[in-house]
């Protein structure tokens, strides 16, 4: 039996598209409507309360290898939109199909410097949760259901620094360690949604090195 959408989300459904709902990502540019992606910020009821799968890279692709990161990635010229594109995406990926998805809201869009795209973060309710596994194996090395709970703890929770002094929100769940575009888009959620709890900003924790090793 699918588990209907809780009175609390539909109740925050029209803070997803306010204009300033990403005003928490520093760095984020406004959108050259050029290259375009969507990520599916996927939730649903776990045993402890809400569950987040996150997606855990391959280590060995030429860019972002072992990140970890949403379902997601760029549209195709077969999607009608940024949810179309990312109900597709979190399908290919972890077989998430996109009948069983009631789309919650779609965040504004968000040019990334880094990747230079423009992304679109759609937020979305799973009422039938299982445990999921890679499928597109070229790209995904493992699947993490991450219980919202254990995001929101104040002791998984510091800053990353880069050595030019661009700084982010960081996750520490025991081996995985969430930072850039993924945790902003975390932290951005939990604070439109009333979650967050009060943690140490000033708790710098350090990017592990593999993050940092781009493939040329």
């Amino acid at each position: 039996m699918s588990t209907p959408v809780p009175e609390e989300l539909l109740a925050a459904r029209d803070r997803f598209t306010r204009p300033d709902a990403l005003g928490f990502i520093h760095g984020a540019r406004v959108p050259t409507g050029q290259r375009r992606a969507a990520v599916l910020i996927l939730l649903s009821r776990g045993a402890g309360g809400y569950d987040i799968p996150l997606i855990e890279k391959r280590p060995d692709l030429r860019t972002h290898a072992g990140q970890i990161a949403f379902p997601g990635g760029s549209m195709e010229p077969t999607d009608v939109d940024a949810i179309a594109a990312a109900l597709r995406e979190a399908d290919e990926e972890v077989g998430v199909p996109p009948d069983a998805v009631e789309v919650l809201g779609a965040l504004p869009d968000a040019h990334i410097p880094r990747s230079g795209f423009d992304v679109t973060s759609v937020v979305g309710w799973w009422g039938e949760p299982r445990p999921l596994v890679p499928v597109d194996t070229a790209e995904v090395a493992a699947v993490h259901q991450v219980g919202v709970a254990s995001l929101l703890d104040p002791a998984s929770r510091s800053t990353w620094m880069l050595p030019g002094g661009f700084s982010g929100p960081a996750f520490t769940i025991g081996e995985v360690y969430v930072w850039g575009f993924t945790a902003f888009l975390l932290d951005g959620l939990f604070e439109l949604l009333g979650w967050t709890q009060p943690w140490d900003a000033s708790r710098v924790t350090e990017i592990p090195g593999r993050f940092l090793r781009e493939r040329r």
